[in-house]
């Protein structure tokens, strides 16, 4: 299946970081998130890509055009320098459409701007390029096509570090609850959708919005619970969580090296 990734926006709550890295390409490790991202696909057979692109889109692209294999494999290197064997590929055999979706498009313009690239499957898969998991995703996917709707996503525990305030109309808390253990769940991503999806979308709509209230009307929508790994890099403290782990050797996300 195709995979859309959304990687056009502004990123403005990692700005702290950098205001000229686009968020896609803010390194865990050696290597950007929408690297590790498409490794995840690629793992479980989606290679062809659909970079919806906008603020940050030459950086993205730059970042292929000069992709270097070696520093992410083993090689062997002999005459001097002069010839190089790789032992292991990382992305010799994906495909990456790199489309101009506007600078300040949402999610839903920047997908209606791909539909020609998507139009002739039956089924694609779709996310945000900021979020990783470990989720089986070949059940994930199994999973929707044999409920016969027409899109999903993955739903989460609201992962933040803030306290749900429960409390009177006199103003007496009665208690507070951290937002990671209460029922909040969240829209992680991860999406598939049919090809029928455009027939409810509306130029400029936002995705998750007007679209997809459309489908909650139909009942044509699914909200897919998961408790697995799942972390998002919105923040600059997410990105030193995403550097700590891989530092300690906890990636569960990288699912290619188990």
């Amino acid at each position: 299946m195709k995979v859309v990734l959304f990687c056009g926006g502004m990123g403005m709550r990692l700005r702290d970081y950098s205001e000229q890295i686009p968020k896609p390409l803010v390194n865990i490790g050696s290597r950007p998130i929408i690297w590790h991202l498409m490794r995840y696909y690629a793992h479980f057979g989606h290679k062809e890509f659909i970079l919806c692109l906008g603020h940050g889109a030459t950086a993205i692209k730059n970042f292929f055009l000069s992709y270097n294999e070696c520093e992410t494999n083993d090689f062997v290197l002999s005459q001097g320098g002069r010839k190089i064997d790789l032992l292991r590929r990382d992305i010799d055999d994906w495909r990456i459409s790199f489309i101009d979706t506007g600078l300040t498009s949402n999610i839903g313009e920047r997908l209606r701007r791909v539909r020609d690239y998507v139009s002739e499957d039956e089924v694609f898969l779709a996310n945000y390029a900021d979020g990783l998991s470990d989720l089986d995703l070949g059940a994930h996917v199994d999973a929707f096509l044999q409920r016969k709707k027409v899109a999903c996503f993955l739903s989460v525990p609201a992962p933040h570090t803030f306290h749900i305030v429960h409390s009177d109309a006199d103003q007496h808390v009665s208690k507070l609850e951290h937002v990671g253990r209460s029922l909040v769940r969240i829209n992680a991503g991860f999406m598939i959708l049919r090809r029928e999806i455009f027939n409810y979308m509306n130029p400029g709509e936002e995705l998750v919005i007007e679209p997809f209230q459309r489908l909650i009307d139909q009942r044509q929508l699914l909200a897919v619970p998961y408790d697995g790994f799942w972390q998002n890099m919105d923040t600059f403290k997410d990105k030193i969580q995403f550097d700590q782990m891989v530092e300690r050797g906890d990636t569960p996300w990288q699912v290619w090296k188990r």
